[in-house]
């Protein structure tokens, strides 16, 4: 899997947003400038999480984009799949298990990928906007107590 940059500025977006979550609708300007995004390729970003109804916009003197649910009812893989595509590092998880099935020469390389495929993605859909806006990168153990605990949790 690979996250593209389209996909990085999308999340980062996602979490300026989800700071100022109670604020209501923020202006495309402030989200770009706080965080440190270009403002154009933001606009086509939010446009696509509009669409997708992830976020909406508001028009007018006051409008701008907002969260369309609350940010812990906002898993990463929702965005990553939306922007990038599959999580799997080939194709998607469906195209592994055919593959599994059908070509016994290869069969362990694809079961590997797929075993990577549903790590990640057991990750990503346990993790949500509202874990990376509340776990500040905290430095030290190297992994962020509250994503441990939801990896913990979640069986990784």
């Amino acid at each position: 899997m690979k996250i593209s940059q389209k996909g990085l500025y999308a999340l980062q977006a996602m979490m300026t947003l989800a700071r100022r979550h109670e604020q209501g609708a923020i202006k495309i300007r402030e989200i770009a400038a706080e965080s440190d995004l270009p403002e154009k390729f933001l606009e086509l970003i939010l446009l696509e999480l509009k669409n997708a109804r992830i976020v909406d916009s508001v028009r007018g003197a006051r409008g701008g984009y907002q969260l369309r649910r609350a940010p812990s009812e906002i898993p990463l893989s929702d965005i990553i799949r939306l922007v990038d595509g599959p999580l799997a590092p080939m194709g998607d998880a469906e195209q592994l298990r055919d593959l599994i099935a059908k070509d016994a020469d290869h069969r362990a390389l694809y079961e590997v990928f797929l075993e990577v495929r549903d790590a990640a993605a057991k990750i990503l859909e346990h993790t949500t906007v509202a874990d990376l806006v509340a776990d500040k990168g905290r430095k030290g153990s190297g992994t962020k107590p509250a994503l441990a605990a939801k990896k913990k949790k979640a069986g990784v």
